[in-house]
């Protein structure tokens, strides 16, 4: 029997997921769906928030998203995968929100500061961009969930759902709102192929989990690992080298994984033997996934069948919520009429 704990969790549909994606939150999807309800959500109307002019972008990727969920394992009998712009009673919720949130405390949120400097927005932010932290809030109070699976610079986002939560309820003096907890993977953040802190698909440095066997070699091959390691013979950094973050991620081999650090470490190890033995690992991780992707791609209506299924269940769970939220704040006016 499934405890009562409710995880929310989404992406958004702008490109395929990759394996820090993997790392980030899809195992932990796959590893709590038989504990606990489970709702993950395709959240394409926040990808227009810096994607409006490229809506077809957006399309293309829903059907793609929903196939990669269920080729790492996730199963629609226990999770339920929705799109989010089905669900009006988020966009409603969404403009309640902002009214209990000051635009001083959006533009210190640090999530959103860090990810306007990637963008390279500047002064031309998106509003919808800029406020989609109480979109976020939307979507996670709708389902009053308890946990959100997300990496650890997406902390922020959770405390101002939570801000939003207790501003609420006191508000209105009532408990209809849950706290959500951030549920942050051990693993951590798994850099890009580059070196950079965070892997990305407009920062191309990603490895997709539908890439073929040659682009995942060529991907591999071109990783960096330390720019001081010269020579074989030459010493060589572990931390910070995405070779060694790729392997602790999905080599099964901890003792060999071990042992190739210390001598690397010491010297005598070089690079391209250690990205084979990194190619080897990634595509023996990747075989069975990318099999049962095959697969599912040849069944794209009973993929959009559990789509318009899931988004079904979930338009009712948020419609109660919604209804509870609109009792509060006294905007239940066909129900309870004063006459």
């Amino acid at each position: 029997m499934k405890k009562k704990e409710i995880i929310l969790t989404g992406d958004r549909p702008t490109g395929p997921l990759h394996l820090g994606h993997f790392v980030g939150s899809l195992r932990s999807r796959v590893e709590l769906q038989e504990k606990c309800v489970q709702y993950i959500m395709i959240a394409d109307a926040q990808a227009m928030t810096d994607h409006a002019k490229e809506p077809f972008k957006v399309r293309e990727n829903i059907l793609q998203l929903a196939i990669d969920y269920l080729s790492v394992g996730i199963d629609p009998e226990e999770t339920t995968i929705f799109i989010q712009s089905y669900v009006p009673a988020l966009f409603e919720l969404t403009l309640y929100y902002l009214n209990l949130v000051t635009w001083n405390r959006l533009k210190h949120n640090p999530t959103v500061k860090q990810e306007i400097t990637q963008k390279g927005f500047k002064e031309s932010v998106p509003a919808g961009f800029f406020i989609y932290p109480i979109s976020q809030a939307a979507d996670i109070t709708a389902f009053k969930a308890d946990l959100v699976p997300v990496g650890e610079d997406q902390k922020p986002m959770i405390e101002q759902t939570n801000e939003i939560v207790r501003t609420f309820n006191r508000t209105y003096k009532k408990n209809i709102l849950v706290e959500a907890k951030a549920l942050i993977p051990k693993m951590g953040r798994l850099p890009g192929i580059d070196g950079h802190f965070k892997m990305g698909k407009s920062l191309n440095n990603a490895i997709f989990l539908s890439d073929s066997v040659d682009v995942i070699r060529k991907k591999v091959k071109k990783m960096y690992t330390d720019s001081n390691h010269l020579r074989i013979e030459d010493p060589g950094k572990v931390e910070g080298n995405p070779v060694f973050s790729y392997l602790d991620a999905f080599g099964e081999e901890k003792e060999k994984i071990a042992d190739l650090k210390a001598h690397y470490q010491r010297g005598g190890l070089g690079d391209a033997m250690l990205k084979n033995y990194l190619l080897e690992v990634l595509l023996t991780f990747l075989k069975p996934i990318q099999k049962k992707r095959f697969e599912i791609e040849k069944e794209r209506g009973y993929v959009i069948e559990l789509l318009k299924k899931g988004t079904k269940a979930a338009n009712e769970i948020a419609q109660k919520t919604l209804f509870e939220v609109r009792e509060a704040m006294h905007l239940d006016y066909f129900t309870n009429f004063i006459l």
